[in-house]
C-alpha cells in the first residue's frame, strides 16, 4: 500500500522558522519531522511514500536526493498551484497512478496510530474512506467527528464553536481511502477534504472512523512543536532519548535541562538552557538563559541575554548581548 503525505502548506503557524523552509524539514528529536512521520509507517505495509508538495519543494528534494526517507522510497509530486487538501490528494493519486487502497496523512502529525488496524477496519466495513480519531481537551481547534455505534460518521464539523460539543473525538489527520473518492473531488480548483468532501460523504454512509488513544500531536504550532520535541525526552512517545547531539559542544560550566540540543550547537560557560529546542549550529554565549523557547539553525544568543516563554529565534538571527526576549517571535521585534 502507498501513502500520500501532505506537505504542501506554508507553515504559517511556525513562522519565522518556516519563512523559507517547510515545517516538515524542521527537526523533532534532532531529525526532520518528516522522518518522524515516515518511520512509523514502515511496520504497516507501506511500500512507497508520495510527497504532495507545494511550498518550497526543493527543500525536500535537497534533503533526500536519493529519494529515500525513514527507510521508504519517496515519489515527489508538486502541485502547480495550491489545491487544498482534497485537491492535493486528487492530484497526487492521478500523478502517481494510485489504483488501490491508499493512506493519506498530514505531514505535521506525529502519532503512534496503528495504521494496520485502521486498514483492516476499513476493508472489513467496506468504507470508501476511514478516518483515525483522537480525543482532545479543546475540540474547537480541530474537526469534531461524531459517529454511531458502528463507527459510521454522522457529522463532520470543522473547528466548531460554542461551549458544548457532541464529542471530544477529532479528526487525527490519518485517512484510509479508496481511489473512487476522486469522483467526489472537483478538478477545477482548491478543494478541502475536511470542510467539503467529508461532510458530504456522511450523507452517503461511506465515511467511517476509528478512535485511538495512542500518542498523537499536531506539531504545527510553536507550543506543540516544542512539546513534540520534549515528549521524546520523558518517554511520552517512544523510548527516552538523549537530547544532546553527540556533535554538540556544551561547556562543563553550562546547565542543560530537558532540552533538545542539535548537531554543532555550542553552549558557553554559565549558560542555562531548559525545556527548549536549539537547532543545528546555534550558539549560546556566556551566561545567556533560554527557557521554554525554540532557537533556529545557526542563530546566536548573545552574552547574558534571556530568551524566555516560547520565544522563537529565527534561523541565523543574532540576538545581541543583554537582550530580553519573552513570548515573541524574534523577527517581529521592534528595532
Amino acid at each position: 500500500m502507498r501513502a500520500i503525505i501532505l506537505v504542501g502548506g506554508f507553515g504559517t503557524r511556525l513562522r519565522p522558522l518556516t519563512n523559507y523552509k517547510p515545517k516538515q524539514i524542521l527537526t523533532v528529536g534532532n531529525k526532520p519531522m518528516l522522518e518522524n512521520v515516515i518511520e512509523k509507517l514502515t511496520n504497516h505495509g507501506i511500500t512507497e511514500v508520495i510527497l504532495s508538495m507545494g511550498f518550497q519543494p526543493s527543500a525536500f528534494i535537497d534533503a533526500y536526493p536519493d529519494a529515500i526517507c525513514g527507510g521508504l522510497p519517496l515519489k515527489y509530486v508538486i502541485e502547480p498551484t495550491p489545491l487544498d487538501t482534497a485537491g492535493a490528494i486528487r492530484f497526487a493519486v492521478l500523478q502517481s497512478e494510485v489504483d488501490e487502497t491508499f493512506l493519506v496523512c498530514n505531514g505535521d502529525v506525529i502519532t503512534e496510530t496503528d495504521v494496520s488496524e485502521l486498514v483492516d477496519y476499513h476493508k472489513n466495513i467496506g468504507a470508501e474512506a476511514t478516518i483515525s480519531l483522537t480525543p482532545t481537551d479543546n475540540p474547537s481547534l480541530y474537526g469534531v467527528v461524531p459517529t454511531d455505534d458502528h463507527g459510521q460518521v454522522t457529522g463532520f464539523i470543522e473547528k466548531p464553536s460554542g461551549p458544548n460539543f457532541e464529542t471530544n473525538l477529532i479528526n487525527a489527520g490519518y485517512y484510509i481511502m479508496e481511489p473512487s473518492i476522486l469522483d467526489r473531488i472537483p478538478s477545477d480548483g482548491p478543494v478541502s477534504v475536511e470542510t467539503e468532501i467529508f461532510p458530504k460523504m456522511t450523507i452517503d454512509a461511506k465515511l467511517y472512523a476509528v478512535p485511538s488513544e495512542k500518542y498523537w500531536i499536531d506539531a504545527g504550532t510553536p507550543e506543540t512543536f516544542l512539546k513534540a520535541n520534549l515528549d521524546l525526552l520523558n518517554g511520552v512517545r517512544d523510548k527516552k532519548i538523549n537530547g544532546v547531539h553527540d556533535q554538540a559542544s556544551v561547556s562543563t560550566n553550562a546547565v542543560v535541562k530537558s532540552s533538545i540540543i542539535g548537531r554543532g550547537v555550542k553552549i558557553a560557560d554559565g549558560a542555562h538552557v531548559e525545556n527548549s529546542v536549539l537547532m543545528e549550529g546555534a550558539e549560546v554565549e556566556k551566561n545567556a538563559r533560554i527557557e521554554g523557547s525554540i532557537v533556529g539553525e545557526r542563530a546566536k544568543i548573545g552574552e547574558s541575554s534571556q530568551v524566555l516563554e516560547l520565544t522563537i529565534v529565527n534561523h541565523e538571527e543574532i540576538i545581541e548581548k543583554n537582550s530580553q526576549l519573552r513570548s515573541i517571535r524574534s523577527s517581529e521585534r521592534a528595532d
